[in-house]
């Protein structure tokens, strides 16, 4: 058995399920453009929280949180299937603004080099 703790070693196998699910299986183009930036699982393995971004405004992001709500039952059904989990978690999509605040930086950078 690996080190560390059982949560994050599932949280890891979610993550590169719901990946690939994303990228290849689900053809809703509400998702396209989102990139996963992280899972969190609960101690019990009962919810997972997968973080996710998207460049754009704020339509775009809540166009891309109702096609990942919608792709959602897909997603678990087929994470039971291929990941081989006894108890597949609850599955909740949370916008993680990181990508959106790294592009505001370098914008204010490329401000800064160029008053140089």
């Amino acid at each position: 058995m690996l080190p560390g703790k059982r949560s994050v070693r599932v949280g890891d196998v979610i993550l590169k399920e719901v990946a690939f699910l994303l990228l290849e299986k689900v053809r809703d183009p509400r998702v396209q453009g989102v990139t996963l930036t992280g899972v969190r699982l609960s101690d019990d393995l009962k919810l997972a929280r997968i973080f996710y971004s998207v460049l754009g405004d704020e339509a775009i992001v809540e166009k891309a949180q109702s096609g990942l709500d919608s792709a959602t039952g897909f997603v678990k059904r087929e994470i039971g299937r291929r990941a081989g989990l006894r108890y597949i978690p609850e599955i909740k999509f949370v916008y993680d603004p990181s990508l959106k605040t790294g592009e505001h930086m370098e914008r204010v950078f490329e401000k800064i080099h160029k008053a140089d």
